[in-house]
């Protein structure tokens, strides 16, 4: 169970990310976060594993505080939680194989991975990383010849490879359109709903968000301005609408419309 109590983030430029944030999730939750671009999405999932560091608060991961963990223990725990990025973070001019393999880096002695040493077990677990992906037939092509859809694949299987128990994907789907959306959105679905895998996902359509997530936080300026269930996102009032996307926001078709441009830069 993760629970985040308390949450702030103050940036140096005093730019305030996230403010006294608290909620909890259940393992095996698809827990979706949603909110304008600047409300505070990226923060939070890089603060839970501590890509940036939270000013204040505590990030409960089964019992133990994510925030105070250094050094050694911190790198031990960040195995355990994969994340997915919006632009894919793939090195171009590697292969595919390159990329996945590279997940394993936390469970690999450094002067290996520099020589790119992996075991025989580990590429092993990579072709099937990209197997259960879809995409073993790409394995020895650059990630630049890649399309969108596929790179992301690509992300996905390389986080696989940390035998995660949970994944933060950042605006997983932001560059891609509505049907590889879909593609993505259910590779991370059967990965919770198989292998019972805490899910934790930034987006900003809301019939995407209506599909897959079965909890959702709402932020806004950096605080929580709602949350709800599956039942409860499908059932969202105007007010509740506007409460998170601001006055001026319009729903169209059961999406954001144009709210969805941009990445969270917060």
């Amino acid at each position: 169970m993760l629970e985040i109590r308390n949450l702030t983030k103050i940036y140096d430029d005093g730019t305030r990310a996230l403010n006294n944030v608290s909620f909890s999730v259940e393992d095996g939750d698809f827990l979706v976060v949603i909110g304008l671009s600047g409300s505070g999405k990226s923060t939070l999932l890089r603060c839970i594993n501590r890509l940036i560091n939270p000013t204040e608060g505590e990030i409960l991961w089964n019992g133990v505080d994510l925030a105070k963990l250094e050094g050694e223990d911190l790198r031990n725990t960040r195995r355990k939680i994969g994340m997915i990025f919006q632009h894919f973070n793939l090195v171009k001019r590697s292969s595919v194989m390159n990329n996945v393999l590279s997940g394993r880096l936390g469970y690999t002695p450094s002067w290996k991975s520099v020589l790119g040493q992996f075991s025989a077990k580990d590429k092993q677990k990579a072709w099937d990383s990209l197997e259960r992906l879809n995409i073993k037939d790409q394995a020895l092509k650059r990630a630049d010849e890649l399309s969108g859809g596929q790179q992301q694949r690509v992300g996905i299987a390389r986080a696989l490879m940390q035998e995660p128990e949970m994944i933060l994907a950042d605006e997983p789907v932001a560059s891609l359109d509505p049907v590889l959306a879909h593609s993505i959105l259910q590779y991370l679905e059967k990965l919770n709903q198989e292998d019972d895998m805490t899910i934790i996902c930034s987006l900003h359509y809301l019939d995407l968000v209506q599909r897959y997530a079965t909890k959702v936080i709402g932020l806004k300026d950096g605080e929580i301005v709602y949350q709800g269930s599956r039942k409860d996102i499908r059932a969202m009032t105007d007010r509740e609408f506007k409460d998170i996307y601001g006055e001026e926001a319009v729903r169209v078709g059961g999406l954001e419309g144009d709210l969805s441009a941009g990445g969270d830069q917060s």
